[in-house]
């Protein structure tokens, strides 16, 4: 069973990429609260060594590109989705 739950979960994930303005180990301390605290969200991580400042979120197909825009808004951030 628990095999069959985790095959579902991997079926259902995405994976999500933002261009931001989180350039710092600070800044990613700050929106870090209001990540981890969202369900749908099962890891994520800020490259902030490129460029873009690259948000990754890898979540449940529930999540949309505008939930995590509106989600690190509040926490005085732009993010946008990068395109392929």
């Amino acid at each position: 069973m628990l095999c069959s739950k985790s095959n579902q979960m991997l079926l259902s994930m995405q994976v999500l990429i933002f261009k931001t303005d989180i350039k710092t180990k600070k800044k990613v301390n700050a929106v870090k609260p209001v990540l981890n605290g969202h369900p749908a969200i099962y890891g994520w991580s800020v490259d902030t060594q490129d460029i873009d400042n690259v948000l990754r979120i890898e979540a449940s197909g529930k999540l949309k590109e505008s939930d995590v825009i509106n989600m690190v808004a509040p926490c005085g951030f732009s993010c946008e989705v990068l395109p392929d």
